[in-house]
């Protein structure tokens, strides 16, 4: 072979070799384009459910019905509203009976509500049954003027709950409520960007955010990485609260979640629960309601 021949066969392979590296380049320009929708794609939503809502039976009863509809965990209540569940955990059960209980149902603990006892209380024994989220309230309401120092004093006084946190390998989630600390959108993005424990996050209620006229979609957003509870909970009365049925679409919620890639739960919810049964029917109906949102939510996002 000529040097000549050498020559070229050097140089189509050099213009080859430069041809698939910019359409490589291309091709990782085209994918990083659209990364909200390739997170939509892969968000894979799980569900969970409330204790609360069957507090008229006792926790073995609530499990059993939860787990038949096919849900994946479970939120246990302390006595909000005469809820007797998370007290009689800790008195009769105990963190070993309470794994059992959830193993013989294929359940996972998602989540200690504690608005009334407080976590220091619950937090040995959310830790022993294998960690997770305790959902709290926040602090009372405050000018707006004041709102980052009222913040920065709320995050700071909950250094001792972090330290138990960190022992009992949980997280602890600060609920929004009407008038309260944390309630309007400007009180998200104040407690976002004031926190930095990794530990510490929100937790969503959109029943209030719709009373106080604020965007779901962007709560969600603001939280970010640091939402560890959204409640698919809607303002409206008795079981319209729940997803699929009443008026609120919850496709947009479930994408602005897919958006960030929430890692969590999604927890239909309501107060003031019908009977058992009627309740489980509820459920079942919203169970269906969200799996159809998101099918349709996912779509979306591709």
């Amino acid at each position: 072979m000529s040097r000549r021949d050498e020559q070229g066969i050097k140089r189509r392979e050099f213009l080859i070799t430069a041809a698939c590296a910019a359409a490589g380049a291309a091709g990782a320009r085209l994918l990083g384009a659209r990364p909200a929708a390739a997170a939509a794609a892969a968000w894979k939503m799980r569900l969970s459910a409330s204790s609360i809502d069957y507090s008229k039976v006792p926790i073995e009863q609530a499990c059993e019905r939860m787990a038949a509809i096919g849900f994946e965990a479970i939120d246990i209540w302390s006595p909000h509203a005469g809820c007797p569940h998370l007290d009689d955990v800790q008195k009769r059960l105990g963190p070993q009976g309470l794994k059992d209980l959830l193993a013989r149902h294929n359940l996972k603990l998602y989540a200690f509500s504690v608005y009334a006892g407080g976590y220091p209380k619950y937090a040995e024994l959310l830790g022993q049954a294998g960690g997770g989220v305790a959902v709290r309230g926040s602090a009372g309401k405050c000018d707006p003027k004041e709102l980052s120092a009222k913040t920065k004093a709320f995050i700071d006084s909950l250094k001792g709950e972090l330290e138990l946190a960190e022992k009992h390998h949980s997280y602890l989630a600060i609920e929004n409520h009407g008038g309260s600390l944390l309630n309007a959108l400007d009180s998200f993005k104040a407690f976002v960007d004031t926190n930095t424990h990794p530990r510490l996050g929100l937790a969503v209620a959109p029943y209030h955010l719709q009373a106080a006229q604020a965007s779901v979609e962007e709560a969600i957003a603001i939280a970010g990485k640091q939402l560890f509870f959204f409640y698919a909970w809607q303002n409206a009365g008795g079981t319209g609260q729940l997803p699929g049925h009443g008026p609120t679409d919850f496709t947009g919620w479930l994408a602005a979640l897919a958006k960030i890639d929430y890692k969590w739960y999604v927890n239909p919810f309501m107060h003031d629960e019908p009977p058992p049964d009627e309740m489980t029917k509820a459920l079942e109906q919203s169970r269906d309601y969200l799996k159809a949102c998101y099918k349709k939510a996912v779509r979306a996002g591709n």
